[in-house]
């Protein structure tokens, strides 16, 4: 088994006033040559936007881009005719395709919003633009993988990947084995809180650690805490 460790702290940063954002790899103006993707997992940003603010109309094209909002309400448009209002429990995504044009925005006036935005490479590209939202219950996570992503299963929204995401609640003390779908692929593992152990690494909220070159890999809880785990392949 092979890993990458990156800790809270050594991600990028963006401050626009109205934006506080943290980048897992290279994005905008963080650039890091030694992060720049980890195999068809290329975006993971850790979103905080003030009320009322956002990101104006913008385009995409050929990326999977999924929203996972962990606080607060996000309002999303796109050219495609979508209007939808993204609360905390909703995983969006957005199937860029061919091209569209879209726009993100903090759908409150008083509260901010934080969410998380993840694009991944897609197989195909060009394929008819796509979006997809649904809601997930916290308490089908306890101490159990809950796909809310993936392209084989009608209870996820649909990705254009052979890519697998899952939320996932430990109390304190559980293990979990992960059983990767294909060995060739590899898992990122982000802790959203608390602590746990993978391997021979410590994780902390906010850290990550890519795993691959295995089938499988055992996650314990140091304390209660909170996971998002992505699968995919590390060619493509």
């Amino acid at each position: 088994m092979k890993t990458i460790h990156h800790t809270a702290d050594s991600r990028g940063t963006a401050f626009f006033g109205w934006l506080n954002s943290r980048h897992t790899f290279s994005f905008g103006h963080y650039h890091n040559p030694d992060r720049i993707n980890f195999g068809a997992l290329r975006v993971l940003n850790d979103d905080i936007v003030a009320p009322g603010k956002g990101f104006g109309t913008h385009p995409h094209d050929n990326m999977e881009i999924v929203s996972i909002p962990l606080q607060g309400t996000l309002e999303h448009q796109d050219s495609t005719g979508n209007t939808e209002v993204i609360h905390s429990g909703d995983v969006q995504i957005m199937s860029a395709g061919s091209g569209l044009t879209h726009s993100e925005y903090n759908h409150s006036k008083t509260e901010r919003v934080n969410f998380l935005q993840v694009w991944v490479l897609p197989k195909e590209r060009d394929i008819k633009p796509r979006y997809e939202q649904k809601t997930y219950l916290k308490q089908d996570r306890i101490n159990k993988l809950q796909t809310v992503v993936a392209p084989d299963d009608q209870n996820a929204v649909w990705i254009n990947q052979q890519a697998w995401f899952h939320l996932s609640t430990l109390k304190e003390g559980f293990e979990l084995k992960y059983q990767l779908k294909d060995s060739n692929n590899g898992v990122y593992l982000f802790v959203l809180g608390g602590e746990v152990a993978a391997g021979n690494t410590t994780l902390g909220t906010r850290d990550g650690l890519g795993v691959y070159d295995t089938q499988n890999f055992d996650i314990r809880a140091s304390q209660d805490a909170e996971l998002l785990l992505i699968e995919v392949p590390m060619t493509f």
